[in-house]
């Protein structure tokens, strides 16, 4: 065996046991391109399917390039378009330059490789959950305003426990904000003015969090879902998105709130009419 191909097969025993994004991600370019590994175009496009199924934009622009390409996979414009389409919906701005040159496919399935997960199982038999971190200021607050959006506060609070565990001015590495996490475009969707000011970040969060249950009818797993990876995730995969991040996110939750569904009354608006104006209170 040549050294590039002794080195090709260290580089995919390795990436047989790899988990990280980044690390498939590499591993497919070398394999691609033949940077100091035998090229093996078959094998590159399974490690990018990988890594795209973890969420990596890169990886799933990459993908869809091999099969608008016919580059290791069959040809097929309509899983390229789905996947471009994927990379664009995380703000891969050349996810969105090609997905526009393609036929539009919202049909075309995705490979076989990027299936959803099993749905997950949640133990919902567990014991009160413990939220002593919450101040009976913050609990009170919770307890008026979920009502106002259709929220029973045990979800809203599993949700702010998860999110920043009570801290009214937790900043996550994405600029995510306050006690529901908003990130900016959130915050701006739905008027916030002040991220870090509790009840404004409350009503932002609820109405956010009031309309995913409207969208998915009810259902936690699916709500929730899309509240850490975002909607257009949810719909593209069929389900909960195939990310560490997000299926622990929503055992989290589904093991705090104890319900796998919510009551949902109405349909909830997509954004706000008139901007949050609440001074802090000092």
């Amino acid at each position: 065996m040549r050294l590039p191909a002794i080195v090709a097969a260290s580089l995919l025993a390795h990436a047989a046991c790899a988990q990280n994004a980044a690390t498939l991600y590499e591993q497919a370019q070398r394999l691609e391109h033949g940077e100091g590994v035998a090229r093996d175009l078959e094998q590159a496009a399974a490690l990018y399917c990988r890594a795209a199924r973890l969420g990596a934009p890169e990886a799933q622009y990459a993908l869809g390039w091999m099969y608008a390409n016919a580059r290791g996979v069959a040809h097929d414009d309509g899983m390229a378009w789905r996947l471009f389409g994927l990379a664009a919906g995380q703000g891969y701005a050349a996810g969105t330059r090609m997905q526009a040159l393609l036929p539009a496919a919202p049909g075309a399935a995705l490979p076989a490789c990027m299936a959803p997960e099993p749905a997950l199982e949640l133990d919902l038999a567990l014991p009160t959950p413990d939220y002593r971190a919450a101040t009976p200021q913050l609990r009170a607050l919770v307890d008026k305003l979920a009502p106002e959006y259709e929220i029973e506060p045990a979800l809203a609070l599993a949700v702010i426990a998860v999110e920043s565990g009570f801290n009214h001015s937790a900043v996550s590495p994405r600029d995510a904000r306050g006690l529901m996490q908003l990130i900016p475009a959130t915050a701006s969707r739905f008027c916030v003015l002040d991220a870090f000011n509790p009840e404004q970040n409350l009503r932002g969060g609820l109405a956010y969090l009031r309309w995913l249950l409207a969208r998915y009818s009810g259902d936690v797993t699916l709500a929730t879902a899309a509240y850490n990876a975002g909607e257009q995730a949810v719909d593209q995969y069929g389900g909960v998105p195939p990310y560490d991040e997000t299926r622990a996110y929503v055992r989290r939750i589904g093991k705090l709130y104890g319900k796998s569904s919510h009551p949902v009354t109405a349909a909830a608006p997509e954004r706000c009419v008139h901007r949050i104006a609440i001074r802090a209170r000092r």
